[in-house]
């Protein structure tokens, strides 16, 4: 083959490689004769055809579509446990730096009932919650559309989280009492200790959701208290970010309850029996914490640490 040329097909550009001959039928001309050939009438059947096929392509992407937003939508409560698992999991790898695995699956196993009561009171108020999702050294949170049509369902939400809380924290203490262990108690005492921390009267802790029922008036008095304790405790910038969002949100409900519109008074509008009935709540969560906390309480020498419970 040196020096000879490449033989080139010379079938007409545009026609198949491979083709089957389908025969044409001839059509009648005006003059009675009949043409060889129906003029457009091969290409009209093959666009047709290419426009079923392209159509038919179409449904079939569509469909597989709508099955995975199915599916998707199938897989959200997945999605959700998954984060929450996800979550608790990398918030014990950071606080297991500091306190030992076992403390820090302990604590985060109760942040986790702490916010699950929030979760239960929203499901009985008719809201939809999410799961509790976890922030390494500032706790947990869930996201949720309102916290109640009025201050009282505001309130009932807000005190869930620490009568949960608290309950949990009784249990660990009870096994670790019965069982003398040191580490069961130490997890107790930090228990009652964060769920009486987050009944601080300011928002958005959970005593400010009470105060909404009960004296909203107690948010600046909360929040005044917490200016100091955010410049002289350490780990300050948990106030500080307190103090930051607390304090617009503080600012921004104070304007809106004095606008004095009928939805605003609708919604700060409780009962004095139930206004007592929080109160009473409040405080007693304030005693039995204090107590649980005097009761577990461990003191730990010098280089004893959780990790070594």
């Amino acid at each position: 083959m040196d020096g000879e040329l490449p033989v080139v097909s010379q079938r007409p550009l545009g026609t198949p490689i491979a083709s089957h001959a389908i025969p044409t039928p001839s059509i009648p001309t005006a003059n009675g004769s009949q043409a060889d050939e129906a003029p457009f009438g091969r290409p009209t059947h093959s666009l047709r055809k290419r426009l079923g096929s392209l159509l038919a392509g179409i449904a079939a992407l569509a469909a597989k579509f709508a099955a995975y937003i199915k599916g998707a939508v199938l897989l959200l409560p997945k999605l959700k446990l998954l984060t929450t698992a996800g979550t608790a999991l990398v918030s014990v790898a950071a606080y297991s730096l500091f306190w030992g695995w076992q403390f820090a699956a302990g604590f985060v196993l109760l942040l986790f009932v702490h916010e699950m009561g929030h979760v239960i009171q929203l499901r009985r108020e008719g809201i939809k919650a999410s799961t509790p999702m976890f922030i390494p050294f500032l706790g947990a949170a869930i996201f949720s559309r309102s916290l109640g049509d009025n201050a009282l369902a505001e309130a009932r939400v807000g005190l869930a989280g620490p009568v949960l809380g608290s309950l949990g924290a009784a249990v660990v203490a009870v096994v670790g009492a019965l069982t003398g262990s040191d580490l069961l108690l130490a997890l107790a005492y930090v228990g009652f200790l964060i769920n009486l921390f987050n009944l601080l009267p300011v928002l958005p802790l959970d005593g400010g959701r009470a105060m909404a029922a009960m004296a909203p008036w107690m948010w600046f008095v909360g929040f005044a208290a917490m200016i100091p304790l955010a410049f002289l405790l350490p780990g300050n910038f948990i106030f500080l970010l307190i103090l930051l969002f607390g304090g617009r949100e503080v600012w921004h409900r104070w304007k809106l309850r004095k606008s004095k519109t009928l939805e605003q008074a609708a919604y700060y509008r409780v009962a004095p029996r139930h206004r007592l009935l929080v109160g009473a709540v409040y405080v007693g969560l304030i005693v039995a914490l204090a107590l649980g906390m005097e009761q577990t309480h461990i003191l730990i020498s010098a280089g004893h640490s959780f990790r070594s419970l």
